[in-house]
């Protein structure tokens, strides 16, 4: 049985303690946090984990096989290059590092020593996303034209991060993993509304080389929770609604084509029905977990392997690199060679 660390137990290192408990494939070795009030929650929820203030202390210790890194954005390179260095496998919180160059250094390290680096994109492991995907890849949408996404709410206002780093990494992680088409540029503008705050609101668009386009609204600042995508096709359209407690995806044979009739209006329109496909309801983070453990068994490439992750941090540095400019486009093949 595979033995973890966890680093951090704020805010989401409780979650990735409980999905390993409960994984029936790995065990909570140690729990590693600065705080005594997080290690004393702890120690009530893993009675048998080991708990200390010194993260790097688990890192080194030899009964910990794999780490993970559940700790603000900032200390994650630092945390994943250490870990790595002493021979242990990674599944480190998103986004993976701060800048293009780190998360590079970290796929090379761990490629280089044979270890597990992955990323903990929850939502690539939710049965929405993998029913999506499915479709997708068998062609039920045809050509996909475009991804839109809104992902808003009130708070919760990040210190260490902006509001692009923090919820836009999520659709950029989906669009990585659903995608074919390679992203060629990223126009990006965001505004800091309340003094003092990282950027709160954001737009940004990214371009594909087939021609589709994904447009993603994301905000700190909304009177409601919204968490809905629309993805529309050649053939089939998708709406993606995940507050919905049931019928998250929904497929709709609708779509428009030009006429060939010449008299006729120059699109014509078909509306057929709508259907929304069976989801499994497997929790996404046990199953990310179980995916972590596969991989380090068997020595697996997971599906949200350090290569994912750090074509995610090319694009959130992008965005940021356009929203200096005010939305002006930022090419990615560009960026890859000045980096």
């Amino acid at each position: 049985m595979i033995r973890m660390g966890i680093a951090g137990y704020g805010y989401w290192g409780p979650n990735l303690a409980r999905a390993v408990s409960e994984s029936g494939c790995a065990r909570v070795e140690m729990i590693a946090d600065q705080s005594d009030a997080a290690c004393a929650r702890a120690a009530l929820r893993h009675p048998d984990a080991r708990l200390t203030a010194d993260i790097q202390a688990m890192i080194v210790d030899p009964a910990v096989d794999a780490i993970m890194i559940a700790t603000p954005v900032a200390t994650h390179f630092e945390l994943a290059r250490a870990a790595l260095r002493a021979g242990k496998h990674v599944l480190v919180e998103k986004p993976m590092a701060e800048t293009p160059a780190r998360a590079a250094e970290l796929v090379e390290l761990a490629d280089k020593k044979g270890l597990v680096l992955m990323v903990d994109h929850t939502f690539i492991y939710t049965g929405a996303v993998q029913e999506i995907t499915r479709l997708i890849k068998k062609g039920d949408l045809g050509q996909v034209y475009y991804y839109d996404s809104t992902r808003v709410n009130l708070g919760l206002f990040q210190q260490d991060v902006n509001v692009i780093w923090d919820l836009a990494v999520h659709d950029l992680a989906i669009l990585d993993h659903i995608f074919d088409a390679k992203p060629v540029a990223v126009s990006a503008s965001s505004a800091a509304c309340i003094k003092g705050s990282p950027a709160n609101m954001a737009h940004m668009s990214i371009y594909y080389d087939d021609g589709a386009m994904a447009h993603l609204n994301v905000n700190w600042l909304a009177p409601v929770k919204i968490r809905q995508t629309l993805i529309g096709g050649s053939r089939r359209m998708i709406i993606y609604d995940d507050m919905q407690s049931s019928e998250k995806v929904k497929v709709y044979d609708r779509g428009a084509a030009p006429s060939d009739n010449p008299y006729e209006p120059r699109m014509s329109y078909r509306l057929g029905d709508m259907h929304a496909p069976a989801l499994s309801s497997k929790e996404a983070l046990l199953s990310e977990v179980q995916e972590f453990v596969r991989c380090i068994e068997t020595g697996g490439v997971p599906i949200t392997d350090g290569h994912s992750g750090l074509r995610v941090v090319e694009l959130l540095d992008a965005a940021t690199r356009s929203t200096r400019q005010r939305g002006f486009p930022v090419e990615l093949q560009q960026e890859r060679v000045a980096s």
